[in-house]
């Protein structure tokens, strides 16, 4: 998993941008494959889970303010974080 630092870093306008869409996204998405490798290990872990799945409804939100917002941005962001939709 990248360090916090690093997404910033890489997807921030700047850098000390922590609140644009595309940081918040790429830390979900890195959060997000985290837990995904989580549960091969731990398959009866319910409540996390649980949280997957709201951080997985978080970034879908995210992902549609931008698309609304910035179509271009929307697309080149999905093409780096390798996201489907």
């Amino acid at each position: 998993m990248l360090v916090k630092k690093d997404i910033i870093e890489e997807y921030g306008l700047h850098s000390t941008d922590t609140g644009s869409t595309e940081v918040q996204v790429s830390i979900f998405t890195a959060r997000i494959n985290n837990l995904t490798g989580h549960f091969k290990a731990n398959k009866k872990d319910f409540q996390t889970r649980r949280s997957l799945i709201r951080l997985v409804n978080k970034r879908r939100k995210l992902l549609d303010y931008l698309k609304r917002k910035s179509n271009k941005r929307y697309a080149s962001l999905i093409k780096k974080l390798k996201i489907r939709k």
